[in-house]
């Protein structure tokens, strides 16, 4: 089944879509469940086991605080992000907690919640387990999974029987399939996806919902360049962007490599702001949000005749490379290392660029190819398990890597050696291969090597 643009791009909140944003649908839809089933007002205790990355690294990650959000009934597209402290805070000091926001139970989160360091999930890396209890009986237990990008699977949900998909006119589960239905009904990439789309829903829709996506990213990255001081958690890393910013508003228009710089700058920008739990949008993750919205940036403030129906056409063609990206490897940090997150933002972003500048299908394909070659075995290993080093930068120096692929894609004609399939294809065998501790556990790379002061 192909991925919707509405599931690759969804507004939430930081620092992670794996870690905060999948454990809040999670224990959200486990407290709607509990009333569903009728026995919400039996519930006396909840307590929740965080397994594999999620116990590794969820209190840097604000899992804990993730899920007692979810718990009380807060999806991540509308919570209120500035109130979260202080709800989080109230709960830990009055032990009680709303579920669903109605039925109060007490809750102790340094008792209830669980981090299972030990255990390694099987067959995803990130794990929970919530149980409900009345008394000394279990009303309800189900286990979660967060595959990456906020997605996340109910082990129920493990062999596939799922609701049944609508009917697309242009189905494809590899990236030769999507380049023969853009061949064949002589359709740019993004008009593949649109029609898949408008098989799910309307074209206002579709418009409403990809200008509300651009709009959220716009204003993720005002936020970011207003705002300074210092990021939260131990390691103290201070904001870079409003500073860089006020730099770059003094520079030359054409000194040199002076729009890669307010490339590095919309990118900072975003993961900052990600990294202090703000709005944004996951693209296709968290921690590699900052990228398409840094190109995306590039397009409408550097390339002459931009405008937002190019905006659109980006996130489509960027959808067809996150659905396959997803589909057939994976988009988590915790399953495959950060060549799924950013790597696969890196596609998305060459991808949707290519396509606005005027690229074939086989030249977005090739845009897509170099960025993710060129981002094979790139380890996941957050200092501190916080999405900040080496995070931040990454997603800086992955944006400026997917406007060169595509650069280079247009100098050719769209004939390479290595396809798009070859390099998902070895991205996931690379994530089978690299050891956990690369995968968003902080058990190795710069986690161990860094010192923390």
């Amino acid at each position: 089944m192909t991925v919707s643009t509405f599931e690759l791009f969804s507004i939430g909140i930081g620092p992670s879509s794996s870690h905060t944003v999948g454990p809040m649908r999670a224990a959200r839809r486990f407290a709607q469940m509990l009333a569903d089933a009728g026995v919400l007002d039996e519930v006396d205790a909840v307590t929740v086991d965080l397994m594999g990355s999620l116990a590794l690294t969820g209190v840097g990650h604000g899992t804990d605080r993730a899920v007692l959000m979810g718990l009380a009934g807060e999806a991540p597209e509308t919570i209120e992000v500035e109130g979260i402290a202080d709800r989080v805070a109230r709960i830990a000091e009055d032990q009680e907690l709303p579920l669903l926001g109605r039925h109060r139970i007490h809750f102790d989160p340094a008792q209830a919640i669980a981090f299972r360091r030990g255990e390694r999930p099987r067959p995803y890396a990130n794990a929970l387990i919530l149980t409900a209890r009345s008394g000394e009986r279990v009303l309800e237990q189900r286990t979660y999974f967060s595959i990456g990008g906020g997605f996340i699977l109910e082990s129920s949900e493990l062999d596939g029987s799922e609701a049944q998909a609508p009917e697309l006119p242009h189905p494809f589960s590899s990236s030769a399939e999507l380049i023969a239905h853009a061949e064949s009904a002589d359709l740019p990439i993004s008009e593949i996806v649109r029609r898949n789309e408008l098989a799910q829903r309307g074209g206002e829709e579709i418009e409403g919902r990809l200008s509300a996506i651009w709009a959220a990213m716009r204003e993720c990255v005002q936020r970011g360049l207003t705002r300074e001081g210092v990021l939260p958690g131990r390691l103290g890393v201070p904001r870079r962007a409003a500073k860089l910013h006020a730099q770059l508003r003094l520079a030359a228009p054409d000194s040199p490599l002076v729009q890669l710089e307010w490339v590095n700058l919309y990118a900072l920008s975003v993961n900052e702001e990600n990294a202090s739990g703000g709005r944004m949008v996951t693209a296709p993750t968290n921690g590699a949000a900052g990228i398409v919205p840094a190109v995306l940036h590039y397009y409408v403030n550097f390339i002459p005749d931009a405008n937002e129906e190019g905006v659109f056409r980006f996130l489509l063609a960027a959808t067809a490379i996150g659905s396959l990206c997803k589909e057939n490897a994976s988009i988590s940090g915790a399953d495959i290392g950060c060549q799924g997150e950013v790597g696969t933002a890196c596609a998305m972003a060459a991808a949707g660029l290519c396509e606005v500048l005027g690229g074939s299908p086989r030249q977005v394909e090739n845009a897509a190819e170099i960025a993710i070659e060129h981002n094979l075995g790139l380890t996941c290993d957050p200092v501190a398990g916080l999405v900040q080093v080496p995070c931040i930068e990454r997603n800086a120096i992955a944006s400026v890597k997917a406007i060169n692929a595509c650069q280079l894609a247009l100098r050719g004609n769209g004939s390479h050696v290595v396809s798009l399939d070859d390099a998902i294809r070895t991205m996931r065998d690379t994530g089978l291969d690299m050891s956990h501790k690369y995968k968003e556990t902080s058990l190795g790379g710069l986690a161990v090597n860094v010192v923390e002061c």
